[in-house]
């Protein structure tokens, strides 16, 4: 039988980074919190946090967070159903997610932020590339994700949204100073280009579509979506951008394709855990909602 106390101080110690920072959140000594975790650690006989700045979660940690994220889902249910149970009605249940940066920029801070404003949660949203936020989910991070990846997790669920077009653009000055011979392999091996990250491969597989072949990018890493839109309107280098951010800026010339038609459609999907959850399936409501009207049907 799992101690929930100790549980709760499991989840705050990887949430708040630090064994003080999780006593403060949960009212108590670090000395209780670090008692809690040793009871846990002893009972399942393995480590479930690494000490560290901050500190982490092991695999097996990773789990029984995301077991607990399940239960107190469960409890607000039950409790909704049976109030005499006597939970605090104000309390509020942390719903853990993970999305790509570029749709938190665009079409879905909105929808989480409409579903957050009436829902009893609190919102725990991760942020990492469209191809590895499945990750988070299958590692037990998360209870659900917008996700580059079709395929979900066992014991989850994965649906299509629709898919963000993505478009190679740059300032009109950028694009005569490097492209006056056009764009091809030899213009785009000694341009500047922008990624989010060592993770993103949006400008490659642009690159590789357009050139039927691998060209090494030189780049500017810029982890900010809307700093890829700033980088560009400077003449810093150019980049896939969600047509969502820069339609505007197309249309008045700020802005311009590097080869006009040339869209690159990155699939979207929505993972999550089979918890029987009215919030989590709210949650999903609102997803797929915002996602219809922002995102292309495929």
């Amino acid at each position: 039988m799992l101690d929930y106390a100790s549980l709760s101080a499991l989840a705050a110690v990887v949430r708040e980074g630090s064994f003080e920072r999780a006593a403060r959140a949960l009212h108590v000594t670090p000395s209780a919190v670090s008692q809690r975790i040793r009871s846990l650690e002893e009972h399942v006989g393995c480590a479930l946090v690494v000490r560290g700045q901050p500190c982490q979660a092991t695999e097996t940690g990773r789990r029984l967070c995301q077991h607990l994220d399940r239960v107190r889902l469960l409890e607000h249910e039950i409790n909704s159903e049976v109030p005499a149970l006597g939970q605090d009605a104000d309390t509020r249940v942390p719903l853990p997610i993970a999305v790509n940066a570029d749709s938190l920029a665009t079409w879905f801070a909105p929808a989480v932020a409409a579903f957050a404003a009436d829902a009893p949660v609190l919102m725990e949203v991760a942020v990492d590339d469209q191809d590895y936020t499945s990750e988070w989910l299958r590692s037990g991070k998360v209870l659900a994700a917008v996700t580059a990846t079709a395929r979900a997790p066992t014991g989850c669920n994965s649906r299509p949204l629709g898919a963000m077009r993505y478009m190679a653009a740059a300032s009109p000055e950028f694009v005569e100073r490097f492209f006056t011979k056009g764009v091809g392999s030899s213009s785009l091996a000694l341009t500047p280009s922008l990624v989010f990250n060592t993770k993103d491969e949006l400008q490659s597989r642009w690159v590789r579509r357009l050139c039927h072949r691998h060209v090494e990018l030189p780049r500017h890493t810029l982890p900010s979506s809307q700093a890829f839109v700033a980088a560009s309107l400077a003449g810093m280098g150019w980049g896939l951008h969600p047509e969502l951010l820069i339609s505007h800026h197309l249309k008045s010339g700020s802005l311009q394709e590097l080869v006009p038609n040339t869209p690159l459609d990155v699939p979207l999907y929505w993972q999550q855990a089979r918890a029987a959850s009215s919030l989590l399936d709210g949650l999903t409501r609102e997803v797929h909602a915002a996602a219809s009207i922002a995102l292309l049907r495929r």
